[in-house]
């Protein structure tokens, strides 16, 4: 079993930074690295929002003042034509991902999502999925996943939180970089690393429910998910916002909040891809409600994200001790590591936002021998 710090050191994309220097750059080939398509061919559009929570002080910014958030949101569309491909973030961010993980410069450029920008939404009611990343991770690191879900008709609204994503770009030309140390926080820090996150994703779930914005959010289906420490703040989400019907975590320690001693009451799918963790041991004891833990077998920390399609193709391979690679990025192949975080998260979402049957939580299956179930309860 991974150690509570060690754990917490691989627990978002800026987890690498200090492992090795990013040397020299290689020269890229010129091919795009193409996500995979959703798998069902349905338009998806994207757009980015720019809110302001003019009634929280930001606890990171160097001078007082509201918490400012970029959101990414994804969507079933009403057609794409004339929309063109998006791009998978802005070029500035992107730089300054590249330079943390590290990356080959441009390798991002060439990461082509499907979804088009500013496509039309479908009209109509949608259920809303609120998306969390890694500790000084990004609003792209699961693309491939919001757009499948996107296909598959959610509203998927990923959350940049400000001063702890590697780098958050404003409409204005502002560019803001991660404050937090590349060190496992203590648990003070941890806790107000997740109280900040909370506050995101309740302001933005009151902002998606308004009816300020152009998309109809059905308020009786929203859910909240995110990877590692995305993963814990959906947890503490899901304990203090009855709005939220289900939670899912990807591969997060339960830091920062006390549900691993009180459990939670609604739906909760986690996702690992390690046998244990003693924050997951305590959640078990304590949940109330109908609950999974699920072991991706060969997975690393960052296979429920996009990067490893992007890892070969930028040379981080050659950057990093093979021991770190394999923790981060594990064995399996890319392809592979996507079509199961995809089928199980749509299958929980689909079950619990939708009422659909999902046989494939109920026990093992020969189709993805991959899949552990480490524990069940409901």
């Amino acid at each position: 079993m991974i150690r509570r710090r060690s754990l917490l050191a691989l627990a978002g994309l800026g987890g690498t930074a200090a492992l090795l220097p990013a040397g020299p750059a290689l020269a890229a080939p010129p091919r795009t690295i193409d996500l995979p398509a959703p798998t069902i061919g349905r338009p998806v559009g994207t757009m980015s929002l720019h809110l302001v929570d003019h009634d929280r002080l930001d606890p990171f910014a160097p001078a007082p003042g509201p918490r400012e958030l970029m959101v990414q949101l994804w969507y079933p569309a009403r057609g794409t034509a004339g929309r063109p491909r998006a791009l998978y973030t802005t070029p500035r961010v992107a730089a300054a991902i590249e330079q943390v993980l590290p990356l080959d410069p441009g390798t991002l450029a060439r990461v082509r999502p499907t979804a088009r920008a500013d496509a039309p939404v479908r009209p109509g009611p949608l259920p809303l999925l609120l998306l969390g990343h890694g500790r000084t991770g990004g609003r792209s690191n699961c693309t491939a996943l919001a757009e499948e879900l996107a296909a598959h008709g959610y509203l998927v609204a990923a959350v940049d939180h400000t001063y702890d994503a590697a780098a958050v770009e404003f409409p204005d030309g502002r560019l803001v970089r991660s404050v937090l140390s590349q060190d496992p926080p203590d648990r003070d820090a941890e806790r107000k690393e997740i109280a900040a996150r909370v506050g995101d994703l309740r302001f933005v779930t009151g902002q998606l429910t308004g009816g300020r914005l152009p998309f109809r959010v059905d308020e009786e289906r929203i859910g909240v998910l995110g990877h590692s420490m995305g993963g814990a703040a959906a947890a503490e989400a899901l304990r203090q916002d009855p709005r939220l019907r289900i939670g899912l975590d990807l591969d997060g320690g339960l830091f920062g909040s006390p549900v691993p001693e009180l459990g939670l009451d609604r739906p909760f799918l986690l996702l690992t891809s390690i046998d244990d963790h003693d924050t997951w041991q305590h959640w078990r004891e304590h949940h109330h409600a109908w609950g999974r833990q699920l072991r991706t077998l060969g997975a690393g920390h960052l296979s429920f994200t996009d990067l490893p399609h992007a890892a070969g193709p930028g040379n981080l391979p050659g950057r990093l001790p093979a021991e770190v690679y394999a923790a981060l990025l594990g064995t399996i192949a890319p392809a592979r590591a996507t079509a199961l975080t995809r089928t199980y998260v749509r299958a929980f979402v689909d079950r619990f936002l939708r009422d659909r049957p999902a046989p494939l939580l109920d026990a093992p299956s020969p189709r993805y021998p991959e899949v552990e179930f480490r524990w069940s309860r409901g």
